[in-house]
């Protein structure tokens, strides 16, 4: 069973909306602000219809004209948020009226910081202002926060593809358990599973730390080049651009295997299925695959292992165990 978040329900999605014009409407706004909130409105059309109706439902609230005049001013002093609870009290009663049953009153923070979920086998598009897009493969969790002096993310699991847009006042960066990869301008494709982290650079340049055992290393990586990083060791490999491209089949909808063992493609193929293959033997396992694949195309994988490869497959439930 994945333990991915599950996709949000709609009244969450609506708690968020109504967070995000609270925090428009009721506090200075400023432009990390608006970027961190085009990156969620972006994320999905549920997000922007659940704040297009928050948004509305704020102006409706014939308060609000009134007790703008008091609106509080960014300032350390507590007496502030004291004094805007009846301008938010206003808002809460907007939010009702749109049909909102749960809402938390926020009181203002630095950057807001969003997390994007996939499914098994589903992709997003995370598209940012300044013309940075994030890709997520499937069951991946991925963290965003934009701030004034900095761009970072958290990828929790899974794959993701970035092409960022430099900024050297507002670096990139990402955090991958005890690995850093900070943006020199470039195109990248990061996969964490379990203790294996694997970073490839398409283009541009990217800086890693990270620590392997008690090693600690810094490194630039040039395009072409991937980095593989364990608890025990780091290692650089050098990818032709065809091999890099192929990475990112899933981008498509793919997954290509070339002289692949059947033991690594199942591994691959179950990454994006609810339905399971599994080896059951060692001679099935050693055969070695090749062909690109629909990711959630597991029977003609199944009836290919068996025409070609005179396997048995025996299907009992969410499961196919392929043997010799």
């Amino acid at each position: 069973m994945s333990d991915a978040p599950e996709t949000p329900t709609v009244q969450a999605i609506e708690i968020q909306a109504a967070h995000w014009a609270q925090r428009r409407h009721f506090w200075p706004w400023s432009t990390e602000d608006q970027l961190a909130l085009d990156a969620w409105l972006e994320t999905s059309s549920a997000h922007r219809v659940a704040f297009v109706r928050m948004n509305a439902a704020l102006l409706r609230t014939k308060r609000l004209a009134a007790l703008q005049s008091i609106a509080p001013r960014r300032s350390g002093d507590t007496s502030h948020w004291l004094r805007s609870n009846k301008i938010a009290a206003a808002f809460i009663v907007a939010a009702v009226m749109a049909g909102l049953t749960s809402f938390t009153l926020l009181k203002p923070q630095g950057p807001t910081q969003t997390t994007y979920s996939t499914p098994k086998g589903g992709r997003q598009t995370i598209a940012f202002s300044d013309g940075s897009r994030v890709e997520l493969n499937t069951d991946t969790v991925l963290r965003i926060e934009v701030g004034a002096k900095e761009r970072h993310a958290w990828l929790d699991k899974g794959e993701a593809y970035f092409q960022i847009q430099h900024d050297a006042a507002r670096p990139f960066v990402v955090t991958a358990g005890a690995r850093r990869i900070t943006d020199l301008g470039t195109k990248f494709l990061l996969r964490r599973d379990h203790k294996r982290l694997e970073v490839s650079l398409l283009e541009g340049r990217i800086k890693l730390d990270a620590q392997s055992g008690k090693k600690f290393s810094s490194t630039n990586l040039e395009p072409g080049e991937t980095a593989i990083v364990t608890p025990d060791k780091i290692e650089i490999r050098r990818k032709s651009q065809a091999e890099l491209v192929t990475k990112l089949g899933w981008r498509r909808g793919v997954v290509t295997f070339d002289q692949t063992t059947i033991a690594d493609a199942i591994a691959e193929f179950n990454r994006y299925n609810k339905h399971k293959l599994v080896v059951g033997d060692s001679k099935a396992a050693r055969i070695t695959i090749g062909g690109t694949f629909d990711v959630n195309n597991v029977e003609t994988f199944i009836d290919i292992a068996r025409q070609d490869f005179g396997l048995h497959a025996v299907t009992q439930g969410d499961e196919t165990v392929l043997s010799k």
